[in-house]
């Protein structure tokens, strides 16, 4: 069996065990506690990894917790940002689940006692609330404390058998299992489901225009950074050295936060290395102390409500100020994009996926491309292809920005036609020879006739700060051309067929009634 065929071997388990524990509960509404557990496991092992340091004599799930030295905890929440005394540990709770009349109380207090043991310590805030959505009282799980503890059983035992060798493993096979759980839940829960979660195609391609040409980056930002996939695709492309200060998130769904956070830790991100925070990045931004950042990738949501002109402070505000307008209060796209705009560095690029209404609309959106364009930030502009994302057909545009631009011209790409994805049953895709496709247009910005144009500055300008594709990449005419000359002529000689076929017809029909 290849590597790929145990891969997706793997992940058939991971989906049936999924499905098998939840019973007659929505998948969606039963996701917290299976990938709960899969974390649970996770950190279980890595901390074990990292207490017995490749020693085979030593057997820490076997250790006594009153054997363990203070400054043996004092020193492994330093390092690693948390604690897990033997009997904590995943394969030790999992082990005697099934006969554990006081299993849901037994892991709530695993996992309190997890985050606290980072309390007083730098890494408080990062462990703080992880594991507040496992909620081992919830009705989910069952009516009664035997139910619940039935459900439990299943969900732990059913992560204990998935074949995930931490030690010993070849890439990364626990964040893979997490990635793949999180996009199938995404794909299965509609509209919701896309809210937080951007497919790894997508992701791939989001994370490479922001990072295109860049030896180093001291930090890479998202400020709507869902479950992380965004943050962790420039991860998987590049070596860890080249994002310096680490990874930066904002989320305002506080089940979401927790996911990215542990997204972050199962991908062997440390502690010290993100910092993914709660809040609602428009009204109580983050990070402030902490810009300019040298990438910032983007999927925020697309046109939702916020306060705009109903708080006259907005307009004061350094993020927005600058272009003199707030974006409407029934579609913050372009509040988003400005928020993006003031955390980027001289040197950065971002990369933020937009509703298309936002590129040719009048109005303050308008107003804000002018200030866009005028100012020479829009590096490129690049159509996709509909029904890309879970939960929306839509095709929608990647808006990159870039505050250091060799020349005042703006790249247009339309990647929406069939060379750019591959048909699916449920979602288009875009493999990696369709994303090559895009980058090497970015990087070269060859001007293909029906595909890719530079446009002038100033013909932006003319022609009302549009920066839609449409207006500036002709599409392919694909009509069949018509040849008047000999489409005359067959049309002469079919008149005459017909002619003399009636002239026949009639001597015939003459020679009859004769």
């Amino acid at each position: 069996m290849t590597g790929q065929q145990q891969r997706d071997e793997l992940h058939r388990q991971i989906w049936a065990i999924a499905n098998d524990v939840r019973g007659a509960v929505d998948g969606w509404d039963f996701k917290q506690f299976v990938l709960g557990a899969l974390f649970y496991r996770f950190i279980s092992e890595n901390f074990t990894t990292y207490i017995e340091g490749g020693d085979p004599g030593v057997n820490y799930a076997a250790m006594r917790d009153a054997d363990i030295p203070a400054e043996v905890v004092d020193d492994a929440v330093k390092t690693k940002g948390y604690f897990i005394y033997p009997s904590q540990l995943f394969r030790n709770v999992a082990k005697s689940a099934n006969t554990n009349e006081s299993l849901n109380t037994d892991l709530a207090a695993v996992f309190k006692a997890i985050e606290g043991s980072a309390n007083g310590y730098p890494s408080e805030q990062d462990i703080k609330g992880l594991f507040s959505d496992f909620d081992t009282t919830s009705n989910r799980l069952g009516n009664t404390v035997a139910q619940k503890n039935d459900r439990l059983a299943k969900v732990l035992k059913g992560v204990e058998g998935l074949k995930l060798d931490f030690a010993d493993a070849q890439g990364d096979p626990f964040g893979d299992a997490y990635e793949f759980l999180i996009s199938n839940y995404a794909a299965n829960a509609g509209k919701s489901g896309g809210e937080f979660f951007t497919p790894e195609h997508v992701s791939k391609l989001i994370a490479q225009l922001a990072m295109h040409g860049q030896t180093r980056v001291n930090k890479i930002y998202d400020p709507a950074c869902g479950s992380g996939s965004l943050l962790l695709q420039a991860k998987k492309h590049f070596d860890d050295h080249i994002i310096e200060g680490g990874f930066f998130g904002q989320e305002i769904n506080y089940t979401t936060y927790n996911l990215a956070r542990m997204n972050m830790f199962l991908h062997n991100v440390n502690y010290d290395k993100f910092n993914i925070q709660h809040g609602n990045t428009l009204e109580d931004p983050h990070f402030l102390d902490d810009v300019p950042f040298d990438a910032i990738v983007s999927n925020p949501p697309y046109s939702v409500k916020w306060k705009g002109s109903d708080d006259p402070t907005l307009i004061n505000d350094e993020r927005f100020a600058p272009a003199g307008v707030l974006a409407p209060k029934s579609k913050a796209d372009f509040a988003f994009v400005l928020h993006a705009l003031h955390y980027l560095s001289s040197r950065g690029r971002a990369a933020i996926v937009c509703f298309p209404g936002i590129f040719y609309r009048g109005g303050a959106e308008q107003k804000i491309r002018q200030y866009l364009v005028d100012n020479n930030y829009v590096e490129t502009v690049i159509a996709l292809a509909p029904n890309l994302f879970f939960g929306t057909t839509i095709a929608v545009t990647i808006l990159v920005l870039a505050k250091n631009k060799q020349n005042s011209d703006v790249q247009f790409i339309d990647a929406s036609g069939d060379a750019f994805f591959r048909k699916s049953t449920s979602t288009n895709l875009m493999d990696d020879p369709h994303i090559a496709q895009v980058l090497r247009l970015f990087a070269t910005k060859e001007a293909v006739p029906h595909v890719a144009q530079n446009v002038a500055q100033q013909k932006i300008m003319d022609n009302d700060y549009n920066l839609s594709v449409s207006a500036y990449v002709e599409p392919k005419d694909t009509r069949e051309v018509t040849d008047i000359v000999t489409l005359n002529r067959d049309i002469s000689d079919t008149v005459k067929r017909i002619t003399d076929l009636r002239a026949q017809i009639d001597a015939i029909v003459a020679e009859i009634e004769a």
